[in-house]
């Protein structure tokens, strides 16, 4: 069947709730667009359940034949950070595959609002295209939310879901974490330590990360328990938590997902040591403790007997010449390359991708 599209005069917009969205991890949520199950929300802290709109990581899979691509999508916030670029907080990445594995940024597009009561976005990514059939993506805006998003292709292109090979949903990882992992504060969407990631492993990765609320809540490990269809989960909650929290939540929120999934693999990364720490004596001493804390727990239940749980240390998390980050604390493009440079190999040796 043919995708809906409402025409223009020399273009369509397609709706790309009628193409394919990846990295979503649940079809039960409030809106399309957001990250956890509507059942969570009386459960969820306030600020939990507004993170969760952000559409970090989402994205939407299409083939066209379109000599040109644009966007058009209403934001849920318009959100602004001193810290963060709008083309990370709110644009989009458009993406090419070239070949049969490499992925090219295209083009993204600067929010700029074009209709203040929808707080409407729309722009052309990349025009003089070659017309023939490309597999494409675009990347949903990572500490914002979308409340709806059409493609924009000419009038008589070809436009489908694409190949469904193509960042295979059957590859499925689950990433949990903090504002780090939520893409904070790569300069545009496809740079996100997730989206570099699924990229890399032609896998689903689903963004889980949640701004100062990664908190490895104990319904959240229950929701990932009773997932069925996940081959690794990564957790990167740590910067979130106190060392209290890492000694003390760290066992069953981890214990929970081993024990319902004895066959995937949970991995676990250590929390950063900020460039700051090497000078500020205070957090030299304390980021340390933390990481040990939530170790011991992990060493714990590998005693126990669930030997699919590893750790990855932070060593070198962003980099080794300590210029992989915007505020000493949050990613800069460079600091997510380096990130997902850092967990890929284990990744890569668990799944075979």
């Amino acid at each position: 069947m043919s995708p809906a599209c409402l025409f223009a005069d020399d273009f369509k917009l397609v709706n790309a709730l009628d193409l394919r969205i990846i990295n979503k991890g649940f079809d039960n949520t409030e809106r399309p667009y957001w990250r956890l199950p509507a059942n969570l929300k009386d459960s969820c802290r306030p600020d939990l359940w507004n993170r969760q709109q952000c559409s970090a990581g989402i994205a939407v899979r299409f083939a066209t034949d379109s000599r040109s691509i644009g966007v058009k999508y209403s934001l849920l916030f318009n959100a602004h950070m001193l810290h963060m670029a709008d083309t990370g907080i709110k644009g989009t990445d458009l993406y090419i595959l070239e070949g049969d594995s490499v992925w090219r940024h295209v083009n993204t597009n600067r929010p700029r609002i074009v209709n203040d009561s929808l707080k409407l976005v729309e722009a052309t990514y990349v025009s003089n295209l070659d017309g023939a059939m490309h597999e494409y993506m675009i990347y949903m805006p990572l500490y914002d939310g979308v409340e709806n998003l059409y493609v924009k292709v000419d009038k008589d292109a070809r436009i489908t879901p694409g190949n469904p090979a193509v960042i295979d949903s059957s590859r499925k990882i689950m990433a949990y974490g903090t504002s780090i992992l939520q893409g904070g504060c790569a300069s545009r969407t496809g740079m996100a330590a997730t989206n570099i990631i699924g990229r890399e492993l032609n896998a689903e990765v689903v963004n889980l990360g949640f701004s100062g609320e990664g908190k490895m809540d104990s319904y959240i490990a229950s929701t990932f328990a009773a997932m069925d269809d996940v081959d690794l989960f990564l957790l990167d909650p740590i910067p979130n938590c106190t060392e209290m929290m890492c000694d003390t939540l760290t066992y069953d929120f981890v214990k929970t997902i081993a024990a319902a999934h004895p066959n995937t693999p949970v991995v676990y990364v250590a929390g950063p040591i900020y460039p700051y720490a090497r000078y500020d004596s205070h957090f030299g001493n304390y980021l340390p403790k933390k990481n040990a804390a939530a170790l011991r727990n992990i060493k714990r239940l590998q005693e126990e007997g669930f030997k699919n749980i590893y750790w990855i240390d932070s060593v070198n998390l962003d980099g080794p010449e300590d210029d992989g980050t915007v505020d000493g604390i949050h990613l800069t493009d460079l600091g997510f390359r380096h990130y997902a440079d850092h967990v890929l190999p284990l990744l890569k040796q668990l799944t075979g991708w």
